[in-house]
C-alpha cells in the first residue's frame, strides 16, 4: 500500500493537544496507525500529553525539535528520531526561525 501524501488534504491546526499556534499536517489514519507528514511552524509547539494506548515514532525531516520527554529536554535534527513509548509523556516544539518538518507513526497498542 503506498500512502501519498501529496494526494492527502493539508489541515492547519491552531493549538494541537493545548500546544501553542500553527501545525500543518496530512494524516492517514486506520484503525491501527495514525501517520502524520507535518510542518510545525516557527514559535509553534503541541501540548503536552501521555501516550496511554500508543507510541508514537518522529523522524526529522528538516528543521529542529525541542523535544520535552518525561523530565528530560532532547534536541533533534534532520536525520534523527524521537520515540515515545506507551505511557510516557512529552511535547514538541519549533523554537527557531526555520520550519520543522516531520513524519510520525502513532501505532495503536491494543
Amino acid at each position: 500500500m503506498i500512502i501519498d501524501f501529496n494526494q492527502i488534504e493539508e489541515v492547519r491546526i491552531d493549538g494541537f493537544k493545548g500546544g501553542r499556534s500553527g501545525l500543518l499536517t496530512r494524516n492517514f489514519v486506520d484503525a491501527c496507525n495514525k501517520i502524520m507528514y507535518s510542518i510545525l511552524k516557527p514559535g509553534a509547539s503541541s501540548g503536552f500529553h501521555t501516550h496511554v494506548c500508543n507510541s508514537e515514532i518522529i523522524y526529522i525531516v528538516s528543521g529542529i525539535a525541542t523535544f520535552h520527554y518525561d523530565d528530560h529536554v532532547e534536541t533533534a535534527t534532520a536525520g534523527q528520531v524521537h520515540y515515545c513509548p506507551m505511557g510516557h509523556s512529552h511535547y514538541m516544539e519549533n523554537d527557531t526561525t526555520e520550519n520543522l518538518v516531520y513524519f510520525a507513526v502513532v501505532p495503536e497498542h491494543h
